[in-house]
């Protein structure tokens, strides 16, 4: 089995569960029947919060897709360095979901920071990986 096969799947999944909130967003804003106290506030508070989630989780589910096509072409890298860029890409996408759970539970931020912590050392590792070894069999 080929690492990059979970970053790939899962950032499909990803990023249709924060499209099919990108739907619920348009209806709050273009058709609930309270959409004038959503339009009124969609620049602050828990709207603004909601667009940072639906966009950041999209851009996450399409770095883990980048991720996955990259480490299934960096065959020479070690097996280990190439799980740890997906795992850490995977565990990036602790980053949205943690602004959903701060919306809808009052949950702490630090899934947030672990979440952007992580995504930006897996596409750190996977550039040194790709300078390294890409094109070496």
């Amino acid at each position: 089995m080929k690492t990059g096969k979970y970053s790939i799947g899962v950032g499909l999944l990803t990023m249709a569960a924060f499209m099919g909130y990108g739907f619920l967003l348009i209806y709050l804003r273009d058709f609930h029947p309270d959409k004038e106290a959503w339009i009124a506030s969609y620049s602050v508070g828990k709207h603004f919060e909601a667009r940072l989630a639906h966009v950041h989780g999209n851009l996450f589910a399409v770095l883990n897709l980048l991720l996955g096509f990259v480490l299934v072409r960096l065959e020479a890298a070690t097996e280990r360095a190439r799980r740890t860029v997906a795992g850490l890409g995977l565990v990036g996408l602790l980053m949205p979901v943690g602004i959903l759970a701060e919306i809808y539970f009052g949950a702490p931020p630090i899934l947030v920071l672990f979440g952007a912590i992580a995504m930006t050392a897996a596409v750190s590792l996977a550039g040194v990986l790709s300078l390294k070894y890409w094109g070496k069999t």
